[in-house]
């Protein structure tokens, strides 16, 4: 037998072989599958709405690349290419939209992903089990609040006759602004008014990692004298990287997105210059003024610069963490 005939019998009995692994392993699943399908079975409803609620609707993109309006159907609008993008590229309004979410998302970028991660290792040092409670219970009590209840509470903390005021005037200053009719305010504002709602809220997922680190580590490195600051930059910060990690990716990932039902209530005439955002703009030009094509292209064009940015952010994190992806 020459050379050649053996390679080509060897080649053939390993992709014969690969297939049968291959029959195998799809047997195997539905065998599983048999097993389980009343479990498989409860999935159904989840999967039937993402398919309504999120696949479908994808075909609505190409509104980006029409002239629809709603005497329109999706099929008869007409063509019109690159042009809903061209004028985007030209709209004054839509770029100072783009400079005022990336100025409130780097800023709660900066205090709203560090807060969470200190008011969490805060809270898990805490030793008094019933004063831990009281904590938790208090910082996440914001989250369950609706913007329409928080921003009411603002549009009056931050008027005239205010708490912030009241409180300044009592200190001995000289207060007596509206802050949410000063535009050059509103980025703050903004900022910090949704770092004090969602902070207590993003502990969850560092405390429920810290539950999981084991105790031993602490009573080793207490052992070997280590500080309380030593054991937690040791032992709890490297524990809760894996979270850590993740949770900057999709807050990266996100930077073009912004709270629209924040924006909504607290945005007024005198500071729309700085509070109109991405989202409050594709609402404002989508729904209101009903140009639904323009605003298709707006939002795809925020989804594609997102996407970039979350590939973009995992690469970087998986070179540093030691070439492991948490997606």
């Amino acid at each position: 037998m020459g050379a050649a005939e053996k390679s080509r019998r060897i080649s053939t009995r390993r992709e014969r072989a690969r297939f049968e692994g291959n029959v195998h392993r799809v047997r195997s699943w539905f065998v599983q599958f048999g097993r389980q399908w009343q479990l498989q079975a409860m999935i159904l409803p989840g999967i039937i709405f993402m398919i309504v609620f999120n696949f479908i609707p994808i075909y609505g993109l190409v509104l980006a690349f029409k002239q629809y309006t709603v005497v329109d159907t999706i099929e008869d609008a007409p063509w019109v290419g690159w042009q809903n993008f061209e004028t985007i590229l030209k709209d004054q309004y839509f770029w100072q939209s783009v400079v005022n979410t990336l100025g409130i998302s780097f800023i709660k970028l900066t205090l709203g992903f560090l807060l969470p991660i200190v008011l969490a290792v805060m809270i898990y040092e805490i030793p008094w089990t019933p004063f831990k409670k009281i904590v938790q219970t208090l910082t996440y009590l914001p989250h369950f609040f609706s913007w329409i209840i928080l921003g009411g509470m603002l549009i009056n903390w931050l008027s005239t006759n205010g708490l912030l005021n009241e409180i300044l005037q009592f200190l001995g200053f000289n207060a007596d602004s509206n802050y949410l009719l000063d535009a050059d305010k509103y980025w703050w504002i903004a900022s910090l008014s949704d770092v004090w709602k969602e902070a207590g809220w993003g502990t969850i997922l560092y405390l429920a990692t810290m539950a999981g680190i084991d105790n031993a580590l602490y009573e080793a490195a207490e052992i070997d004298g280590a500080s309380k600051i030593q054991r937690i930059w040791n032992i709890t910060i490297p524990g809760i990287r894996q979270i850590i990690i993740l949770n900057l990716i999709l807050t990266v990932s996100g930077l073009l997105g912004s709270n629209l039902d924040q924006t909504l209530v607290l945005m007024n005439s005198q500071n729309q210059p700085k509070a109109e955002v991405i989202n409050s703009y594709v609402y404002r030009v989508g729904l209101s003024e009903g140009d639904f094509s323009y605003a298709t292209a707006v939002g795809l064009g925020v989804s594609i610069v997102s996407t970039i940015l979350l590939v973009a952010v995992n690469l970087v994190t998986k070179k540093i963490n030691d070439n492991q992806s948490v997606l």
